[in-house]
């Protein structure tokens, strides 16, 4: 069924099968058409990789399934509970950052710094948890914003390109926490990046958007760990390379 109002037709709530439910997902801004049907199901605890060309849509659609874009059409079926990280960490500076972490949040004073520090244990920063966001690294802030996301115990994580601004190692490292973070407590994620290797490394599963669509999917079907010199984390590379239109190795 699609919704023909205006914005897509919400559903909260959902089987224990499927934690996210997309069936008709379009969007257009002015005559220009980003989104023209999209079809997409993600199951409880999976881990699902968007890729796709600038341009594309992924960021549209990750807006959507959060509720962030009452302009969209078709119909968006998602748990009750939905946390979402960003490529900046969007930290208010005029808090410190365990109120950060607990902002909006009801509760007292000493509640909210419990649940805050708990949740700063899970990334490593509980050390850190009365320091103001300037003084933080690129690293340590966007371990701040996973635990804002991650103290409101969502079952559905949104990750629109976390990483994309960090060194390579502090990106390699935050990989690893959020596998881990995911892993313990069997959040179901969707993740939009540009990098091939990010999402090989973390997903269960990559689809590629590419003319408004969902093109192509991948089941990622490596042991955790995984090594990206093993041959087949290799195989399963360049086959999203070629989907996305680069040339493989």
């Amino acid at each position: 069924m699609t919704s023909t109002a205006p914005g897509p037709l919400r559903t909260p709530g959902l089987s224990e099968r499927a934690a996210v439910v997309l069936r008709g997902v379009r969007r257009s801004f002015g005559e220009r058409e980003i989104l023209r049907g999209v079809d997409l199901s993600v199951a409880e605890g999976e881990f699902v990789a968007l890729l796709g060309a600038s341009g594309s849509g992924k960021t549209t659609l990750l807006r959507i399934v959060g509720g962030l874009d009452p302009g969209a059409g078709g119909r968006v079926a998602v748990p009750e509970s939905v946390s979402v990280a960003y490529q900046e960490p969007r930290l208010l500076p005029w808090h410190r950052v365990w109120r950060n972490v607990v902002f909006g949040l009801p509760g007292s004073r000493a509640e909210l710094r419990g649940r805050a520090l708990a949740a700063l244990g899970e990334v490593g920063l509980a050390d850190l948890a009365d320091a103001w966001p300037k003084t933080l690294s690129g690293g340590e802030a966007q371990r701040a914003a996973l635990a804002r996301a991650l103290v409101r115990d969502p079952r559905l994580l949104l990750l629109d390109e976390p990483l994309a601004a960090l060194d390579a190692l502090t990106r390699l490292r935050m990989q690893r926490l959020i596998a881990e973070l995911c892993a313990r407590h069997g959040l179901t994620a969707v993740l939009v990046t540009h990098d091939v290797d990010e999402a090989l490394v973390l997903a269960d599963r990559a689809v590629v958007l590419r003319d408004g669509r969902l093109a192509h999917s991948l089941a990622v079907d490596l042991r955790r760990p995984r090594d990206p010199g093993d041959a087949r984390f290799g195989a399963l590379r360049g086959r999203l390379l070629g989907w996305l239109g680069v040339a493989g190795d």
